[in-house]
């Protein structure tokens, strides 16, 4: 049985510098809680939306295992605003598989963007990309994920390794059931390195320097023969030049 890599975690106070010097950081739970201001039943209830999550009809290799909705905001100088509901797209550049496609998704409930935890989870990740990227305006794209063992299998990249054509990347593990697989794999854009480890603790979060590392997921399996296992996460990207479109 191959071991699994534990996540290399840091200091909520070396978050920035580690950012900055290896083009990733990973929090712990407990740190994001403490960042965030958020007490175990808010982050209980920003889960629940992830059980109301539409089926991802786009994927073209014919999988039914992702679920998924979509919504965009602005974040500027400690505000968070919600922009009119668009289309998903990426180029063919950084995502071979579904890019030069518009992608229609179901946007947020208002309910869950109404929440203060959402919005302070918004504005926090900003302040993160200011230090990466210097104090601007951002253009955030929010992605729920839900990926299952429906089809026996479930892969949370299957574009594969791969940028996102943004500033800063994050990506929160929000919950793990009964499933095997799904390790994080992050690696240099242009140069040798790279780091893979396995996200267990709900609400740890892993950021991204987009223009310095590609990332994938490596693919979900059940834990328990005919059993139903998925894989829970926030994805959100902060882009400063405004929101890709085709």
């Amino acid at each position: 049985m191959t071991s699994e890599f534990q996540p290399p975690y840091v200091p909520l106070s070396q978050r920035d510098s580690m950012l900055l010097a290896h083009g990733f950081a990973l929090l712990s739970a407990d740190d994001v809680r403490t960042w965030l201001g958020a007490s175990n039943a808010d982050l209980d209830r920003l889960h629940q939306a992830w059980d109301d999550l539409p089926p991802d009809e786009y994927l073209k290799d014919g999988g039914r295992y992702r679920r998924r909705r979509h919504s965009c905001f602005t974040v500027n100088d400690g505000l968070a605003e919600q922009v009119p509901h668009r289309a998903h797209w990426q180029p063919l550049e950084y995502n071979a598989l579904h890019g030069g496609m518009q992608r229609w998704f179901e946007p947020m409930p208002a309910e869950v963007v109404a929440l203060p935890l959402w919005r302070r989870l918004l504005v926090r990740l900003g302040d993160a990309a200011a230090a990466l990227r210097g104090a601007r305006t951002w253009f955030v794209e929010a992605h729920p994920f839900r990926i299952d063992t429906t089809d026996g299998i479930g892969r949370p990249t299957p574009e594969g390794a791969h940028r996102d054509g943004v500033d800063l990347v994050a990506v929160f593990m929000v919950n793990r059931h009964l499933i095997k697989g799904g390790e994080s794999r992050v690696f240099e854009a242009n140069g040798p390195s790279g780091q893979r480890f396995t996200l267990r603790e709900p609400w740890s979060l892993l950021l991204l320097d987009d223009a310095r590392v590609i990332h994938e997921s490596t693919p979900i399996q059940p834990l328990e023969v005919g059993s139903m296992g998925w894989r829970d996460t926030l994805v959100l990207t902060y882009r400063s030049d405004g929101f890709q479109a085709g």
